[in-house]
């Protein structure tokens, strides 16, 4: 079993301070995955300098409005012109931003090709669904190269060289079509209910078999006391997403539930048709038929799963650290003692297990070639958000809305349906996070749980081959970058439709179906940006 690692790993030390950038990441805390919780009125002194006034008269300029588009934005409400965190972002840059983003009941990909087949795009948007490829292609994308360093000198020069020349390889031309996420630390983990482990008189599980040992104890033995008996071992989402923990084992490299690419037998392959896959799937069987994985698993959609988690269900699961602080307080409610640890992954005879950490090259901000009059605006709003003259505001936000002060000290508010969300655009790890964050973002009880959570899955993470891998690899084979036909096997393979044997008719049909040709494609990539 080959495993590769493309760069050394950071200091635990470092990662677990780069980690806090992660608090808002995937959350439902008011804005989108993997940013920070924003809000906050600064006093009055600390506000920055009005670069919202006219550069001759001093007086203040018309702000111009700028639409942003993103998808999964959490709980909240779309704030208005009025709404004092808007306010406060055009006094500092002259920009008005207006949040644009999914309507009920549509899908986000979809949605956003709409908008572009109508000619009806936002000034600058965060693809999702490989749609920057196909701004890109269609000549539909601004380049960014020289505007970036004259309206977004703070984005420019925080982003690693690394990661813009992996962005430079997702273009045929070799430009900048987008600003990429930079995220150097493990954003998930496997996490596992401490207080069950100790309540059924066990230790954390060092093996498989152990691991096994450990969830058939969380079956039986009522860890949370209440005599129902009800308690879920592990689960996973719909389509098996969300339980990345069970493939880590088997050192699978997979992203919430979707197959990456990394070495295998010495050249990085798709790891969807790995012989560590299988042996994944059929170790999941496994745990299905014992009903030590939820048998709903691939009935739970993403609000369902949270609820049982949230409601004490569930031993053992995988998502990311940074969302603790919402589950555990949720958690106490009916289980004041619930702590939540991170689970070293157990060792699998053969295999050399570890959790999947992609850090940089992921599209994170697109400016439509239509929009390139408003680009400087909409670069200037970007700005204000990798300036770190600007953290406080945008960690805490606004007083009353986003945080509230405790003790002298600025903590964040849940969401709620009728508070509005606060914009934020910044998708990259910084050191300085990580000790104000921990001090003034997560409660004194809970500090040392995360601390010892992010300690635990940085030793078992390793970035994959695979990072920064641009979806131009997959043009002409949608299915097999929407993972489906992986999705049907795993799903009827698990739940014992199918035998595990048919593992191999997967593999056959999805190099038949395109995968040769797109392995093909992502060898050369690799071999390109390795050079």
């Amino acid at each position: 079993m080959s495993l590769h690692i493309r760069k050394p790993l950071m200091s635990v030390a470092l990662i677990i301070m780069l980690a806090f950038t992660a608090i808002a990441g995937c959350s439902t805390n008011g804005t989108a995955g993997g940013e920070s919780p924003e809000g906050g009125t600064p006093a009055e002194s600390d506000v920055g300098p009005e670069t919202g006034k006219d550069a001759e008269t001093g007086e203040p300029a018309a702000t111009v409005p700028i639409k942003v588009f993103k998808s999964h934005m959490g709980v909240g409400t779309i704030p208005g012109s009025d709404d004092p965190h808007v306010q406060y972002v055009a006094k500092n840059t002259g920009v008005e931003y207006q949040l644009v983003t999914t309507p009920p009941g549509s899908e986000p990909a979809e949605y956003i090709n709409l908008m572009i087949a109508s000619d009806d795009l936002p000034d600058i948007l965060r693809p999702i669904g490989g749609v920057e490829q196909t701004l890109i292609q269609q000549g539909g994308a601004l380049a960014l190269d020289e505007l970036l360093p004259k309206y977004a000198p703070h984005v420019w020069e925080s982003i690693p060289q690394e990661a813009w020349d992996i962005v430079r390889s997702a273009s045929e031309d070799g430009k900048i079509y987008y600003v990429p996420k930079v995220f150097l630390v493990p954003e998930r983990a496997p996490l596992i209910r401490q207080d069950w482990v100790e309540a059924v008189g066990m230790e954390m599980p060092k093996t498989v078999e152990e691991y096994k040992e450990l969830l058939r104890a969380f079956r039986d033995k009522d860890p949370n006391g209440n005599g129902k008996k009800d308690e879920l071992p592990t689960t996973g989402r719909e389509f098996g997403r969300w339980m990345d923990h069970l493939f880590a084992i088997y050192g699978v490299a997979m992203w919430e539930g979707y197959p990456e690419w990394d070495i295998y037998e010495g050249e990085i392959q798709y790891a969807g048709v790995s012989e560590n896959m299988r042996a994944a799937i059929a170790f999941i069987r496994d745990l299905y038929a014992e009903k030590l994985l939820d048998n709903e698993t691939f009935l739970n959609k993403g609000d369902v799963w949270t609820a049982k988690i949230n409601n004490n269900l569930v031993g053992s699961w995988y998502h990311l650290p940074a969302n603790l602080r919402d589950r555990v307080t949720a958690m106490r409610q009916s289980a004041p003692n619930a702590y939540v640890a991170g689970m070293p992954l157990p060792k699998a005879e053969g295999f050399d297990g570890f959790v999947t950490q992609k850090s940089m090259g992921e599209p994170e901000w697109v400016i439509p070639k239509a929009s390139e009059d408003k680009a400087e605006h909409a670069l200037k709003l970007l700005d204000f958000f990798y300036n770190e003259e600007n953290d406080d505001f945008i960690r805490f936000g606004i007083e009353g809305v986003q945080h509230e002060v405790v003790d002298g000290k600025k903590m964040i508010l849940p969401p709620a349906d009728n508070k509005p969300i606060a914009l934020g655009m910044r998708n990259l790890t910084t050191e300085e996070d990580m000790e104000v964050r921990i001090d003034q973002t997560i409660p004194e009880d809970m500090q040392q749980m995360v601390r010892d959570i992010f300690k635990i899955s940085t030793a078992d993470a390793r970035r994959i081959a695979g990072d920064g891998l641009p979806s131009t690899v997959y043009e002409g084979f949608p299915d097999i970058q929407s993972h489906k036909l992986f999705q049907e096997y795993l799903t009827k393979i698990v739940i014992g439709e199918w035998p595990i044997e048919k593992f191999d008719e997967f593999v056959e049909r999805w190099n038949k179906a395109g995968g040769e040709t797109v392995t093909k494609r992502v060898q050369e990539w690799y071999a390109k940006t390795n050079q």
